[in-house]
C-alpha cells in the first residue's frame, strides 16, 4: 500500500463516497481536515455532481461539522458556467439537468429556452427528471445546429446502498439519437475543471494533492494536471478494480487520516 510521504500546500478532495457518504461523514475525515487546516494547508471540496449549489455543498459539510465557505467547494455547474462564458457568452440553453443547473445558468446571465428553434446549446447533466420530451427538445435543438455540452460524464452517483444514473446516461440518449458526440465535457476528469482548481488554490501542481475514490475521474484529472493523486478505498473502487486498471494513482490509502504524515 503507497502512503503519502510528505504534506503538499493543497489538498483537493472529492466529496461523495471520499469525504461523505450520504448524510454522514466517512470515518477520520474531520480528524484528518481539521488538522490539515490546522497545519495551514488549502483544503478544497470537488464534486461532478450539480444538482447543488457550492452554497448547498458548504452548508452540509458545515452541518456536518467541518466549516467550510462556498468558496473552497468546486462543483461541475460552476466550471460550467466559467467554460460557457469564455465559450459562448450570452448563449441560449437548453438545460437537460436539475433546478440547481437552471438557476446557476440563469444568474449567470444565460438565457434559458426550450424553443428549440433558438438554442444555442444543448447542455446535458445528472437528471433525475430526465424524460421523453426533454430528449425531443434536445434531439431538435442539436438538429437545428445547438452545440452539445455536458457538466460530467459519470455513469452513476454513489448513494447509501447503491447508486443513481448520472449523466452518463443523459448524454448517451442525445448522442444516440441525434448522432452527435458531446462536444465538451466539463467536470473531471476534465482540463476545465482541473484549471478552474488550480486558480483558486494558487499553487503549483507538483504542490497539490487530489484525492477521491474514482480512477478514472478524480485520480486521472490530478495525474493529467501535474498534480499528487490519491485513490481513497472508501467508495466506488475497489482494490480488485484497482489491480484491472491502467490508471496508476501516486498513493492509496484505506481513510483520509492515511494523508498525514
Amino acid at each position: 500500500m503507497s502512503l503519502p510521504d510528505r504534506l503538499f500546500d493543497a489538498y483537493i478532495f472529492d466529496l461523495d463516497g471520499t469525504v461523505y457518504l450520504g448524510g454522514a461523514l466517512l470515518p477520520t475525515a474531520r480528524e484528518t481536515i481539521s488538522t490539515l487546516r490546522e497545519s495551514g494547508k488549502r483544503t478544497l471540496f470537488l464534486s461532478n455532481n450539480p444538482t447543488q449549489t457550492r452554497e448547498s455543498y458548504a452548508a452540509k459539510l458545515t452541518r456536518l461539522g467541518l466549516p467550510t465557505p462556498a468558496a473552497d467547494v468546486v462543483n461541475s455547474s460552476y466550471v460550467m458556467v466559467d467554460f460557457l462564458r469564455q465559450e459562448l457568452p450570452g448563449a441560449r440553453l437548453f438545460i437537460v439537468g436539475e433546478e440547481s443547473l437552471r438557476g446557476e445558468l440563469a444568474e449567470a446571465g444565460f438565457k434559458i429556452t426550450d424553443d428549440a428553434r433558438r438554442i444555442d446549446a444543448v447542455i446535458a447533466s445528472f437528471d433525475r427528471t430526465f424524460d421523453y420530451r426533454k430528449l425531443q427538445i434536445a434531439f431538435d435543438a442539436i438538429g437545428n445546429g445547438a452545440r452539445f455540452f455536458a457538466t460530467n460524464g459519470d455513469r452513476y452517483c454513489p448513494v447509501p446502498g447503491g447508486g443513481q444514473p448520472d449523466a452518463a446516461a443523459m448524454i448517451a440518449a442525445i448522442e444516440a439519437c441525434t448522432n452527435t458526440k458531446v462536444e465538451a465535457v466539463v467536470g473531471k476528469p476534465s482540463s476545465y475543471m482541473a484549471q478552474a482548481i488550480l486558480r483558486l488554490v494558487d499553487a503549483r501542481p507538483s504542490d497539490c494533492i487530489m484525492i477521491g475514490d474514482r480512477l478514472e475521474t478524480d485520480v486521472l484529472m490530478g495525474l493529467n494536471a501535474g498534480m499528487a493523486g490519491a485513490l481513497t478505498l472508501t467508495g466506488a473502487t475497489g482494490e480488485a478494480d484497482l489491480a484491472k486498471s491502467t490508471i496508476k494513482p501516486t498513493y492509496v490509502i484505506r481513510q483520509l487520516a492515511d494523508l498525514l504524515i
